[in-house]
């Protein structure tokens, strides 16, 4: 198959996966333990199995390089798996680069982002267990999309809590999750202990996916049929998600190709986790490769949070981990990209980043939308804004290329479609869209509330 004229790779059936990668099993450093938001002390599974059901527990704690994907599971991927890998070859003409520019399209399910890749396991999971309902949170959308869809396959209840800024700026989102039998709530809400104690201390919160993971999490504790499902940062959620980047791999292979640069956005971690993951093995094995997750300016929990243990969630009903955070009592700008607004990152990219490993940049939103237009004008698919901080970066590196005359191989994840955001392309257009950049002082304020973990 030649490079040189092939636009989109597509692999049968058959080549699924049939084993997601832990990258646990060649980190040099693993993460730090999980400790409990109770007793300040290792959390133990017993104290997880609250909220998650066994297997998960297991996958989460797992130093196994492979873990099988349920027959089930790999079923139901087969709806939309093995995903696309397109060449962009508009966007290399706009940009009159030498580099050749690949994305792996993650928008081709039924809820249009790569979030359905945990879903389906997740609700799995909890239904062999004998769990009726699973409770979570979203920012954008997209995960209690992916997790509504994935509960109404396996007959389970599913109830959302919706940071409420994306719960008034997206109501097709909302709409979509209700469709499938979800029910959602704008967070934060009267309806939990942690939602009326944001409200008692702020009536007009705009809410923060902290929040709303308290709020899920209480709900899930307090009840004994109903679990609690994740849709980033956890170690099992990164597990699931790197069907991406093994499924890219082959497709690359295929051409003959091996990219120079892989990109994702990152907010938890897990849509650049699910690419980059299966590349780590070779950047510890001496490959040359770039690994960049891209955040965005009001929200840069790599790029200028601290390395430490933080609770996961406002409330402090999670477990507690380390990991690159603004601290848990922040509270985000109003920037179009919801799924990107979480106060810290995944425990595994945090490690990650510390090493040296892979690379974070910082990106403000006009210039996010500015470059997500272009590849739309050129590719024919209007990418969701989080998907866009990935094409920010992925086009800056193709002009570096042009100035070098560097013929790069870039890959970058297209995670999702931004036909439920066009509320947010309009402000783009009609100039309503501001940059921000979150203040150092407050980051300072935010983590003198961090947990005392040795």
């Amino acid at each position: 198959m030649s490079k040189k004229t092939v636009k989109k790779v597509i692999l049968p059936e058959n080549e699924i996966p049939k084993q997601w990668y832990n990258v646990l099993a060649d980190m040099p450093n693993k993460p730090e333990p999980y400790f409990s938001s109770v007793t300040n002390k290792m959390a133990t599974p017993d104290e997880l199995e609250v909220i998650f059901p066994k297997e998960l527990i297991q996958q989460e704690m797992s130093q196994e390089r492979w873990i099988d994907i349920p027959d089930e599971v790999r079923e139901m991927y087969k709806q939309w798996r093995p995903s696309p890998l397109y060449r962009a070859v508009g966007l290399e003409k706009l940009l009159d680069t030498p580099a050749r520019i690949y994305y792996k399209y993650e928008g081709v399910n039924a809820t249009g982002s790569h979030k359905l890749n945990s879903a389906i396991p997740q609700a799995y999971y909890n239904k062999m267990a004998g769990i009726k309902k699973l409770s979570t949170e979203t920012g954008a959308g997209q995960w209690g999309s992916a997790l509504s869809l994935a509960c109404n396959y396996f007959g389970l209840e599913c109830e959302v809590y919706m940071v409420k800024v994306s719960y008034e700026q997206k109501p097709y989102r909302r709409l979509f999750m209700q469709t499938f039998g979800a029910n959602v709530i704008a967070s934060p809400s009267n309806l939990t202990q942690s939602g009326r104690a944001i409200l008692e201390k702020d009536p007009d919160s705009t809410g923060s996916l902290g929040i709303a993971i308290s709020e899920a999490v209480e709900v899930a504790a307090t009840n004994p049929d109903t679990n609690y499902a994740l849709g980033s940062v956890l170690n099992h959620v990164c597990l699931h998600q790197t069907v991406i980047g093994l499924e890219a791999k082959k497709q690359l292979e295929l051409l003959d190709e091996y990219p120079d640069i892989v990109i994702a956005c990152c907010g938890g971690g897990s849509n650049f986790a699910g690419l980059s993951f299966p590349f780590v093995k070779d950047k510890l094995n001496g490959t040359n490769i770039r690994l960049i997750a891209v955040e965005p300016t009001a929200c840069p929990s790599l790029t200028k949070g601290v390395f430490a243990y933080d609770y996961g969630d406002t409330a402090k009903v999670g477990p507690i981990a380390k990991m690159y955070t603004l601290g848990h009592d922040f509270v985000p700008a109003g920037i179009h990209a919801g799924g990107l607004r979480y106060h810290g990152a995944s425990p595994i990219v945090s490690q990650l980043y510390h090493d040296g490993i892979i690379e974070a940049q910082a990106v403000p939103q006009r210039d996010v939308f500015d470059a997500a237009v272009k590849f739309a004008k050129t590719e024919g698919i209007i990418p969701a804004p989080e998907s866009a901080h990935a094409i920010r970066a992925a086009i800056n590196e193709a002009i570096k290329c042009k100035e070098t005359g560097e013929a790069k191989v870039i890959l970058f994840n297209l995670s999702g479609h931004g036909y439920f955001d066009m509320a947010a392309y309009d402000n783009y257009f009609s100039g309503k869209l501001i940059d921000v950049d979150y203040p150092e002082d407050l980051i300072k304020e935010n983590i003198r509330s961090l947990p005392d973990i040795k």
